[in-house]
């Protein structure tokens, strides 16, 4: 089963309304193709959906292990919550990275051309978690609040205007209120800190 295949049956296996809807829209976005990063984790054709896919598995992970410890939880985060807000997290990420030829050092110290990727917001400059938020609920699948808001911050601190009081309580009670926001940012690090690294990252530090 290809990786685009596992995302659209694990997505199906909410049944959530608009869930088909949603699938023609990320096709036609780009969501697919889409590298993960330009120079980072997963920066390949496909890399997105591939990031997406390791970011449910350890968001389940994560889930199924703190149910263990907080019985109670299973109550406050229900299973097709971790599955839409893991997978979806990153759609803002689709239509923002271009081919371009980019030049890369060797082990020789040499540089030589190589094909890469190009950041561009031009598409919609709406931010990070706010746009995958947005272009969710614009293409017809409704979230429940902690959905959208494991969404928004899933980039934790990284994700703040530290200069915006508003921002630094939002989000500090958004952590508060729903654990499955605490759950997501965790599943993220996971997918693309332990899951993702490659030989090359170690080689390069």
């Amino acid at each position: 089963m290809s990786a685009k295949e596992e995302f659209m049956e694990l997505l199906r296996s909410t049944e959530r309304e608009g869930v088909e809807d949603l699938l023609v829209a990320l096709e036609e976005m780009g969501f697919f193709t889409a590298p993960a990063s330009s120079n980072h984790h997963l920066n390949v054709e496909g890399g997105l959906v591939v990031h997406s896919l390791n970011t449910c598995k350890a968001a389940l992970m994560v889930w199924e292990g703190m149910i263990g410890l907080e019985p109670g939880l299973a109550k406050e985060v229900e299973r097709e919550s971790v599955i839409i807000a893991s997978l979806l997290h990153d759609v803002c990420k689709s239509d923002i990275y271009f081919r371009t030829v980019k030049k890369h050092k060797t082990a020789l110290g040499t540089w030589e051309d190589c094909e890469g990727y190009k950041v561009s917001y031009k598409n919609f400059p709406m931010g990070h978690g706010e746009k995958s938020v947005i272009l969710l609920l614009c293409n017809g699948i409704a979230l429940t609040d902690d959905e959208m808001l494991a969404i928004r911050w899933h980039m934790g601190a990284w994700g703040i205007n530290m200069n915006s009081y508003e921002d630094q309580r939002c989000f500090d009670t958004s952590q508060k209120l729903y654990p499955l926001v605490t759950i997501i940012q965790t599943a993220d690090k996971l997918a693309a800190n332990i899951m993702e690294r490659s030989g090359k990252d170690l080689d390069e530090l």
